[in-house]
């Protein structure tokens, strides 16, 4: 395998409105440099610590809707790079979290692709928390792309 293909664009899989912007870009980024996709959702917890079968019962149910919401994301992925995206599902306390834990884990994570929010919600809490506390990927450098959540089609083919 060669390095080129080892290079992973990094998606999180979200339920925003941009995280398709997000996504489209990533692909057409990965297709055109001979990476790929690797999507990750973050499983924050649910509190309930008095019934423990509550709570396994919770986590099992989150687990199968994070792969669910993954699948569909990875027909869109295989459409456009031709190849299936990575499955990166984290169970940690925020979505930042999350984020150093598999970045940290993983040294063929080159870039993360994130989108900002759009229709004045402010950037979106991601993309603030990171400018507003840096980006710290346990000592790796990881590079942060990020792209207008309203990109059209037209507008990613043109820049990525």
């Amino acid at each position: 395998m060669s390095t080129a293909s080892k290079r992973k664009f990094l998606v999180v899989a979200d339920d925003t409105p941009e995280f398709q912007a997000a996504l489209r870009f990533a692909c057409r980024r990965a297709r055109s440099t001979g990476g790929h996709v690797a999507l990750l959702r973050v499983i924050e917890p649910e509190y309930f610590e008095h019934w423990s079968g509550v709570r396994e019962e919770l986590e099992r149910q989150a687990r199968e809707e994070a792969e669910a919401s993954l699948r569909k994301s990875a027909e869109l992925v295989l459409a456009e790079t031709g190849l299936p995206p990575e499955f990166i599902i984290k169970n940690a306390d925020n979505v930042r979290m999350g984020l150093r834990e598999a970045i940290a884990g993983d040294p063929d994570i080159k870039i993360l692709v994130l989108a900002a929010a759009v229709g004045g919600r402010g950037p979106g809490p991601l993309v603030a928390s990171l400018a507003k506390e840096g980006v710290s990927w346990g000592g790796r450098k990881v590079p942060v792309t990020l792209v207008p959540g309203d990109l059209t089609d037209a507008e990613i083919a043109d820049l990525a």
